[in-house]
């Protein structure tokens, strides 16, 4: 795009992280003392846009928040980055989503997440004429599956009404595949990139041996229902592309392995961006690994998201 930024929508959830540190946990009806608290912006859809951003591409986020003062701060958060939030909508009724954990002096963690807003996102959000115009102007549509999977399916629906390409992450749980008896909505196999970890594609497929080798019989599945191409994230194994091409294999990258936080996000969201610009997948696939990585070896969520400039500098380490 000569001139231009390439143009990337995201749609995905959006929630405040909050964390306490405490010696033990409380026993039920006991109060147990903190030593620490803290929050910050955090969610699939702020982080992937977040990453996208870094990577110099013009990005709208399309999520919805409470009327509260988290959604004030993630709005704010996301203007930071240089990521529009027009079409990060606020919801009547509902508060942020939130994500609370508490840690323990072990290290031992217990999660509790809210929904809130997330859930409240509804076809009418992306209708209408400026939503339309949004999505035919851009070169990439993200979609993250944690916002429940009737609501991707119309999204994957009208980015493909827009023919645009779309990336998803399917992002759902085991116990979700095994009440859709392994298998992802229909709507899900029209995605042009299919992007699944590897525990994601395994329970999709019943697959139970956890190899490269499965993985491409995983991705192979998947291409044969439909999906263009699949990129499945296989962790220290590295990344697998499979396409109606052939399947190619990219090794890991060699970091010191800190934090697993952003790494899933920090790869989708790089992956969009090198497609945004026209990079072919198997190109795009090792952006994306190399920015994961990067994102691997610091601690934290969005904070240790890496720039464009640290993505290319380990891409050229390489032999």
């Amino acid at each position: 795009m000569a001139g231009d930024r390439p143009r990337v929508v995201v749609i995905g959830g959006v929630y405040v992280d909050m964390a306490i540190r405490c010696v033990d946990f409380p026993a039920t009806g006991q109060v147990a003392a903190g030593s620490s608290f803290s929050y910050t912006a955090s969610g699939a859809g702020s982080n992937e846009a977040i990453q996208a951003a870094l990577c110099g591409c013009e990005v709208h986020l399309v999520g919805k928040v409470g009327k509260d003062i988290f959604g004030r701060m993630i709005k704010n958060n996301l203007r930071d980055f240089g990521v529009n939030s027009e079409f990060v909508f606020e919801a009547e009724a509902k508060n942020t989503g939130v994500i609370v954990s508490f840690v323990s002096s072990s290290g031992a963690n217990r999660t509790v997440i809210s929904e809130g807003a997330n859930r409240a996102l509804q076809s009418s959000d992306i209708r209408g004429e400026k939503f339309e115009k949004l999505l035919s102007s851009a070169n990439i549509c993200l979609i993250n599956g944690g916002l429940g999977s009737e609501f991707v399916s119309i999204a994957i629906r009208a980015a493909k009404l827009a023919k645009i390409k779309v990336i998803l992450d399917p992002a759902l749980a085991g116990e979700q595949f095994e009440k859709q008896s392994g298998k992802l909505p229909l709507d899900y196999y029209t995605a042009d990139i299919l992007v699944p970890n590897f525990a994601e594609a395994a329970e999709l497929t019943a697959a139970g041996n956890h190899n490269v080798h499965t993985a491409k019989i995983i991705g192979s599945d998947l291409v044969a229902r439909g999906a263009g191409a699949v990129v499945i994230k296989l962790g220290r194994r590295g990344v697998l592309v499979v396409d109606r091409e052939g399947t190619t294999h990219i090794p890991p990258f060699e970091v010191k392995f800190v934090d697993r936080t952003a790494c899933g996000d920090a790869f989708d969201g790089a992956l969009a961006a090198s497609c945004a610009v026209g990079d072919e997948i198997r190109k795009a696939a090792k952006f994306a690994s190399a920015a994961g990585a990067l994102a691997c070896s610091k601690f934290g969520g969005q904070e240790a998201l890496p720039k464009k400039e640290e993505i290319i500098e380990l891409l050229q380490e390489l032999p």
